[in-house]
Formats: structure tokens, sequence, C-alpha cells
């Protein structure tokens, strides 16, 4: 009989998921997250010439966008190392931090560079437990995968 039936193929072994990820937004790990939003694009388009068939392609601008979502005590805390009546939206450019470790000690990074938050505001309907606010965030662009 063949052992190869009860065998589990697992190619990737402990996958990545929200508990492996570390987030330092302002140089602190950020604890009231519950959500990660960051992608980048390259505006791209075929180049057209003689005959139904591109002959070439063209590269236009980078474009890097990234939301986050955070808890308001979360905010609240930002907001409490700021001068009396500035807002969230007066932070310097800062740098978030994205760290991916796996069960085998693997460590992935990316970095968001020169974000700034761009809104700010709340959102609380009857019956929230919780008061969490998604933060559009303006970036530079994005380093996947850094040291």
């Amino acid at each position: 009989m063949s052992t190869t039936a009860n065998t589990i193929i697992n190619k990737f072994g402990q996958m990545s998921g929200w508990n492996n990820i570390t987030v330092n937004l302002l140089s602190r790990d950020v604890e009231g997250i519950t959500e990660l939003s960051y992608t980048d694009s390259t505006a791209k388009e075929n180049a057209y010439g003689a005959g139904k068939y591109p002959v070439g392609r063209g590269e236009g601008n980078y474009e890097a966008q990234a939301s986050v979502t955070l808890f308001k005590e979360e905010i609240n805390a930002i907001k409490a190392a700021l001068p009396p009546g500035a807002r969230l939206q007066d932070i310097l450019p800062f740098d978030i931090n994205v760290q991916y470790e796996s069960k085998t000690g693997v460590i992935l990074k990316d970095r968001i560079r020169n974000c700034e938050f761009m809104t700010d505001g709340v959102e609380v309907k009857n019956n929230d437990g919780t008061i969490s606010i998604k933060v559009d965030l303006i970036v530079s662009h994005i380093e996947w995968n850094v040291i």
C-alpha cells in the first residue's frame, strides 16, 4: 500500500498571517491597528507601429498608495504626543516599517516611505464595541523586501 496518499504536501510551510506582522509607525510598534493596505503601480502602455501587434512598450509614472486603520485609542495616543491644536495632517513625513516573520525565522521587511496622514475623522454607529478609524496616507514610494 502506498503511503503517498497520506502525505500532506506543504510547499510553503507555515503561512504568514495577520499575527505574523509587526507595524512600526512613528518609531513605535503599533498595537492598536486593525488593517494595513499598501500597493504600488507603474503606468504601462503598448506602443503600436506597423501591423496589429505592439512594437514596444512605454512606461509612465510610478504611484504608491497606503492606508492604515487604527483604534481610536491609538489615534488618541498619537495626537497626545502632538503640540496643542496640531492635527494628524501636521505630522512631518515618516516611514512605516512592516515586518513579516515566519515560524522558520525568515523575516521579510517592507518600508512605506515618506508617509503623511491625509485624513482624520470618526465614524461610529449604534452597537459598535470599538471605534476604528481608516486614515488615508500619501506616500512617495514603497521599498519591498528591504534589509
